[in-house]
């Protein structure tokens, strides 16, 4: 908690195995080809945790993704195992897969395990937020109510920018999804103007605001409305000590500091606090 009156929820961390952490986290900063940026943590939950703490964070909302069908039911065990035995400090979030062959058992079995969404990430799986492969996922998820963060936006590529994403929220109205790095990144002045006025899309802040002002970030933020919008760090790419840090010398009010930092997420994803 930061000055006794902010509940410090973060969105948006991916973890791993302690086998594999080193190398998957090394592996964020070459898919996004930003060679100044290195990982600010090793991508286990321990340092996750550890930095938190010295930060004021009260939660972590962790995650991973599936890059076959195969790893979508090891990496929600692992997700789930890991809330388990984190006393308290995690939230799970399950993975799925577009060419997964039984969508309907990855989907129960998520809320088996009691995680509380899914995370999505079309680049590193390798579809478009569009295709018809995935109109299952979100049909399911819809009808379960399980949210889903999905990385949004990059220039490079043509997966997941708001071109693919308006449709899907237009169709699937009761369909929360949370789009990480304010609903595009690298191209986070567009996508704000064509999705803000979308209800049933939420934003987070992650691997933003190095990249934005001050002034341009409460002004992405105050479009979309601080109600719509998490906390999140992006770690192990950002330090979530260093990115929580950064918010709050972004000039906003205490209601809409509470809103980002712990009551959206809070809501969304049905959490007990």
């Amino acid at each position: 908690m930061i000055n006794g009156k902010y509940y410090v929820i973060d969105a948006h961390c991916h973890i791993y195995p302690e086998k594999i952490a080193k190398k998957a986290a090394g592996a964020i900063c070459t898919f996004y080809e930003a060679p100044n940026v290195r990982p600010h943590g090793d991508g286990t939950v321990n340092m996750l945790v550890e930095n938190g703490q010295t930060a004021g964070i009260d939660k972590f909302i962790v995650q991973s993704v599936a890059t076959t069908p195969h790893q979508v039911g090891s990496i929600n065990s692992f997700i789930a195992e890991t809330v388990k035995n984190s006393g308290g400090r995690l939230v799970g979030l399950g993975t799925l897969h577009p060419n997964s062959e039984n969508q309907e058992h990855d989907v129960q079995n998520i809320l088996d395990l009691g995680l509380h969404g899914v995370k999505l990430h079309p680049d590193i799986q390798g579809f478009k937020i569009d295709d018809y492969r995935c109109l299952k996922i979100y049909e399911l998820c819809e009808k379960a109510g399980l949210p889903i963060l999905m990385h949004t936006g990059d220039s490079r590529y043509d997966n997941s920018n708001p071109n693919r994403l308006l449709p899907v929220l237009e169709i699937y109205t009761n369909l929360t999804v949370i789009g990480a790095h304010f609903g595009g990144w690298s191209m986070w002045e567009e996508a704000s103007k064509t999705l803000a006025h979308i209800p049933n899309l939420y934003v987070d802040c992650s691997s933003s605001m190095p990249w934005l002002t001050n002034e341009k970030t409460v002004e992405i933020i105050r479009r979309y409305g601080a109600d719509r919008v998490l906390f999140g760090s992006d770690y192990p790419m950002w330090s979530p000590k260093d990115e929580l840090e950064r918010f709050m010398t972004l000039d906003l009010t205490d209601e809409e500091r509470r809103l980002i930092l712990s009551e959206n997420a809070i809501n969304l994803f049905n959490l007990n606090i």
